[in-house]
């Protein structure tokens, strides 16, 4: 039934219809303004919403739509990121292709692809590799290995001409495809390559892009405890000559069939007891503890954050041996609930 279901989304004629309706453009303003109202942008837009909804509309439905230029600049989170910010009106259009494509796209994916996916998540991810390593060292009884590696400027080195390869075996429907092949042309770091790091489509775009690999892997390779997120990768096996192998064949395939390379000072296979630093965290036999540096920056910015972050941190240090610090968050909360109440 599920088959059934996926080859209709696919090819069905509603699928262009049904991101650019009126009624999938207003979701897509509801969940691309939350937390964003105060800002003049947003704000602006949402003055004339009707109108703009409307006119969006119609420059979709006609064949008219054009994105306007990209805003860049630089974010610390904590390491330098170049951000590229569409305008309002062309991120709800990112918005509302996310929310119509991601279910279709999603049904490919394997399930240990972690990276902007409902129910999945950083988390995820850690216990996943967690479990794998307790078992391939039998409850850590046994020495086993860890490759871990990640793509060198990731983002801006996607080929276009691959990525709508991979979005032709999963999209049928025309129209559709020119709306996504507008959106990825609309920008580019070198000659045809590159996606923003602005954007939702990005994330979504990212994982269909990397599901060539992770299918790779899976069914001709055939490795059993393979985890992915973006573009940071984690194998756990209890031979490192058979991940010697595994990193050759990955490297290979990436190189010629993705046109992507391996970041030279980020490919390493370690002892599992020596500790697999992994999506914020810190695998350790028996535990999982959160990174040096990610602790001692939630404790410089303890006092001088709103309480969305305190709440955002205190969930961080749940899933990780960090009870003092998780106490020192949990009191902040406190706080800041009582003065609330108080005022």
């Amino acid at each position: 039934m599920q088959n059934n279901g996926r080859k209709k989304l696919r090819g069905g004629v509603d699928l262009f219809h049904n991101i650019v309706s009126i009624h999938n453009l207003l979701l897509a303003w509801k969940e691309f303004c939350r937390g964003k109202r105060k800002k003049e942008d947003v704000a602006n837009f949402e003055m004339h919403l009707e109108d703009n909804i409307w006119q969006l509309h119609g420059e979709l439905i006609s064949g008219n739509y054009k994105m306007m230029p990209y805003i860049s600049f630089y974010v610390c989170d904590p390491k330098r990121r170049n951000i590229h910010k569409a305008n309002v009106r062309d991120r709800i259009v990112h918005q509302a292709i996310f929310r119509i494509l991601y279910p279709i796209c999603d049904l490919d994916f394997i399930f240990d692809s972690f990276s902007s996916r409902t129910k999945k998540g950083t988390h995820l991810g850690t216990r996943r590799l967690f479990k794998a390593c307790r078992k391939v060292t039998k409850n850590w009884r046994e020495n086993a290995w860890v490759l871990q590696f990640d793509i060198k400027k990731f983002f801006d080195s996607v080929d276009y001409y691959i990525l709508l390869e991979q979005i032709f075996l999963l999209i049928h429907e025309e129209k559709t495809l020119l709306l996504l092949q507008s959106i990825i042309s609309s920008f580019e770091k070198t000659k045809d390559r590159g996606i923003p790091l602005g954007n939702v489509t990005s994330q979504l775009f990212a994982n269909v892009y990397m599901n060539k690999f992770d299918q790779f892997v899976k069914h001709e390779l055939e490795v059993e405890n393979y985890f992915r997120y973006c573009d940071d990768v984690a194998i756990t096996h209890k031979s490192r000559e058979y991940l010697l192998r595994i990193l050759e064949q990955c490297e290979n395939f990436l190189k010629n069939e993705m046109k992507i390379f391996l970041h030279p000072q980020k490919t390493n296979i370690r002892k599992v007891r020596q500790g697999i630093d992994f999506l914020g965290y810190v695998i350790l036999p028996n535990s999982i503890i959160l990174r040096t540096h990610t602790k001692h920056r939630i404790e410089k910015r303890l006092d001088n954050v709103e309480l969305q972050s305190l709440i955002s941190y205190f969930g961080v240090t749940k899933h990780a041996r960090a009870r003092e610090l998780r106490e020192k968050i949990y009191k902040r909360i406190i706080f800041f609930k009582n003065l609330v109440t108080s005022t």
